[in-house]
């Protein structure tokens, strides 16, 4: 069965958005041939440039039997109604398409084409504020690598998008195709939908760099208490005053940042090792294991064990 692909790209989209996805199906499709076919589309088709100043060539809006239809993000989708030739086939095109996705903000498109009232889904970290206040009937949530709701899937910032092809991927043709793809991408580790898309700006220190230092000292102290007091005086602030800045800095309160760095810290134990679990969650702060499994669950949507199982696989 060969699945059509229809990529989305309009004036000033993100390459990577639509670059990453294609590649990834591009490699699925080595080891299934017949898999997948894949086609740029644009409102009027020809060269479309990027943000980037880089150009793809796209197929003008069809009518073809597309079985999955994508939606790249980019800065372009800050002028909507620019886009309004793509938002009417979008609208048009949504029964009679087995899946609507997006990358990054490219769930705009879908939002304006109605197609995420009532729903679940994600966008770029740094367009949710704005999302949410254009979109209210959204239930969006924008601590999450990607987002499934029934047959529509919004992926977070720009990367991203791979992992939501290699999700696609695995729907299709099992887990064994999307890891060996993901090997091929080397990438580290297919993230799951319920990683945090902050995970980027804790390793930063933030947008401007501002805690790279306190994080790295947190790091080295993750089996200690860590209230926001002692933290702020790492940070030589008031605990008010470092609340507010370090949530500006990173998107997330300083207790779900430690608890993030605590999970990542875990997550290399469980998956790169064979203590015990009781033992991983000591090391890595958490006060029992019962308390890191419910974390797990939070973040990756599976248990310790499952991970490690997974991990061996």
């Amino acid at each position: 069965m060969t699945r059509r692909i229809a990529v989305v790209i309009y004036p000033g989209f993100q390459l990577l958005d639509a670059a990453g996805p294609i590649g990834a199906f591009e490699i699925a499709e080595r080891y299934c041939p017949g898999a997948y076919e894949l086609w740029v589309v644009s409102a009027s088709g020809g060269d479309v440039e990027s943000s980037s100043g880089v150009s793809l060539a796209a197929d003008p809006l069809d009518d073809r039997d597309y079985d999955t239809v994508m939606v790249a993000g980019g800065d372009g989708t800050r002028s909507l109604r620019s886009l309004s030739d793509i938002v009417t086939w979008l609208r048009r095109r949504s029964d009679e398409v087995r899946r609507m996705t997006s990358v990054c903000s490219g769930a705009y498109l879908l939002a304006e084409a109605g197609l995420l009232e009532g729903r679940r889904a994600t966008t770029h970290w740094s367009r949710s504020d704005d999302f949410a206040r254009r979109y209210p009937k959204v239930r969006l949530d924008p601590d999450r690598i990607f987002v499934r709701d029934g047959e529509v899937w919004t992926s977070g910032g720009i990367t991203a998008g791979i992992d939501l092809a290699l999700a696609l991927i695995e729907d299709d043709l099992g887990a064994a195709v999307a890891k060996r793809t993901a090997q091929q991408l080397v990438v580290h580790q297919r993230r799951p939908g319920g990683q945090s898309q902050f995970s980027a700006l804790l390793d930063s220190g933030g947008v401007s760099g501002r805690f790279a230092e306190l994080l790295d000292w947190v790091r080295g102290h993750l089996c200690e208490p860590l209230p926001v007091e002692r933290l702020a005086e790492q940070a030589a602030m008031s605990p008010r005053n470092f609340a507010r800045a370090f949530r500006a800095e990173t998107g997330m309160t300083p207790a779900k940042a430690v608890e993030r760095l605590r999970l990542e810290a875990a997550r290399m134990r469980v998956e790169g090792g064979r203590e015990p679990i009781e033992r991983v969650a000591e090391a890595a702060g958490f006060s029992d294991p019962e308390r890191m499994r419910r974390a797990f669950l939070r973040a990756y949507g599976q248990p310790p064990q499952a991970l490690r199982r997974a991990a061996r696989a």
